[in-house]
């Protein structure tokens, strides 16, 4: 079984965020395995663990130049990782990403795609349905738990009421729901391994899609700082206190 699961690197949300010159998010500083993707690498681990022959890859599209974000899974467990790093894919929106990794998924051959259901620095949280229409796969979201019994995927759906069982036939997309699981922490010996895991880097044109560059036509024009919050009105009661709430709450249409 090819278990393959979607991971992002972000900067790091400890740091101060700052915009580039043209109103992107500055990711030239220290990058971190986003930490809802944390989540799915430990599924996908607990699933190979109950079948023997499973194997995991990360998939993953940013820079390449720092990849401690895909060592630090590699060092939970995870067996490879590739990432597309093209200067063409910057501010590249949510489908353009899954086109990129919907192609990388497709010379791997997967069995299980796993994803979160949101990155931390975007949230769409349209990306993973974007990807299981693009491979033609069933997509079972909010799982906050993962079974795989021969040819056939159970998740436990994530609810308001507890969870729903649901169950698909594979090859099967998944996204899990942060906070689901406990992820491991990566011991020595992982963290050791890791450094000789493969990371293998791809280009747009690797995976032939250098029609893909800019396809997105978007770009952030400008950017101004949210207005500052405003103090709300005291209501000094002298006697006439109900009145001005009623008053208040008629000028806001509340009554």
């Amino acid at each position: 079984m090819h278990i393959v699961v979607c991971v992002k690197q972000i900067p790091d949300p400890s740091a101060p965020a700052s915009l580039t010159g043209d109103f992107r998010l500055d990711r030239s500083g220290k990058v971190l395995l986003d930490e809802a993707d944390t989540y799915g690498v430990e599924l996908a681990l607990q699933v190979r663990e109950a079948n023997p022959e499973g194997r995991v890859t990360l998939i993953s599209m940013g820079d390449a130049t720092d990849v401690s974000g895909l060592r630090s899974a590699l060092a939970m467990g995870a067996d490879a990782a590739v990432i597309v790093a093209d200067p063409a894919l910057a501010g590249a929106d949510s489908l353009t990403t899954a086109k990129v990794l919907a192609a990388v998924t497709k010379e791997l051959g997967a069995d299980l795609v796993l994803a979160a259901t949101e990155s931390s620095d975007g949230y769409t949280g349209t990306m993973p349905a974007q990807l299981a229409e693009l491979l033609d796969l069933p997509s079972l979201t909010f799982a906050k738990a993962v079974r795989v019994e021969a040819t056939t995927v159970t998740i436990d759906r994530q609810s308001d009421a507890g969870y729903d069982v649901v169950t698909s036939t594979l090859p099967a997309l998944v996204t899990v729901t942060a906070g689901a699981v406990e992820p491991r922490y990566a011991n020595f010996k992982g963290i050791m391994a890791a450094k000789s895991k493969p990371v293998d880097v791809k280009t747009l044109a690797d995976l032939g899609l250098s029609d893909l560059a800019g396809s997105w036509g978007q770009a952030v024009v400008s950017v101004t700082d949210a207005p500052q919050r405003q103090s709300g009105t005291a209501l000094v009661d002298d006697g006439t206190g109900a009145q001005a709430l009623v008053d208040y709450f008629a000028s806001i249409k509340v009554l």
